[in-house]
């Protein structure tokens, strides 16, 4: 059974460094979701004189066939493949890009209490350029990480082995939260030593219990913070 009700399960003191998915789990899921299953879609749509749904029907099993892999996450990829600016058409919808509720107040709680925080996500650069830019949570980070930089999704165990040598983890004293069933799974065999499941990733979909991890549906569940001793 997934834990609800996460405060107590979080040993704070115990924990130096916090490592964050961004999509779904610091910002609202609903912008990506749009994105791919109704905005690019419709783009193509103009492009090539399809109905939406004509699009959606082309495009779907594409973008599928990619899941979980480092393609699947790549807009050079997709740009090539649909010969669309994605990166462009991103902007257009740029004002669905929402931080998820209480993500402030624990970045301001784990910056004032010194942990090591990372963003470590599948994103691309260009992607994780426009969001930093509209939300301005860089500030936090000690670093931002994205799966491209290593050539290798977060779903694999060569992601984690990597990102360990460049931040120099302490495993049993990081916290990993993400939204991705089998991204929180290659996390767990990897041996990182709390992993937190975000289960209502979008606004626009109700919660959705993720088992086998502690669940939480907004980062008020994982407050307080506290000093590391």
């Amino acid at each position: 059974m997934a834990q609800l009700g996460v405060e107590s399960n979080i040993d704070w003191y115990s924990i130096d460094t916090i490592l964050l998915d961004m999509d779904g789990t610091l910002l609202d899921l609903h912008f990506d979701l749009h994105f791919w299953m109704e905005y690019m879609p419709l783009a193509f749509a103009n492009k090539h004189n399809l109905t939406h749904q004509q699009s959606k029907d082309k495009i779907y099993p594409i973008l599928q066939a990619q899941e979980g892999k480092l393609h699947w996450y790549c807009l050079d990829y997709w740009q090539k493949v649909f010969k669309l600016d994605i990166a462009k058409l991103k902007e257009d919808v740029a004002h669905l890009i929402q931080i998820h509720p209480f993500v402030l107040d624990f970045l301001e709680q784990a910056k004032q209490h010194k942990k090591r925080i990372y963003l470590v996500t599948n994103a691309h650069r260009k992607t994780i350029q426009l969001k930093m830019r509209i939300t301005n949570l860089t500030q936090y980070f000690d670093a931002i990480i994205s799966s491209h930089d290593y050539n290798v999704a977060k779903e694999e165990q060569d992601f984690w082995r990597q990102l360990n040598k460049d931040i120099h983890l302490n495993k049993q004293k990081s916290i990993f939260f993400d939204d991705s069933f089998s991204v929180l799974s290659a996390a767990k065999q990897y041996g990182i030593g709390t992993i937190v499941a975000i289960n209502k990733p979008s606004s626009k979909i109700g919660i959705k219990s993720i088992e086998g991890f502690i669940n939480i549906e907004t980062f008020e569940q994982a407050l307080p913070i506290k000093a590391h001793l």
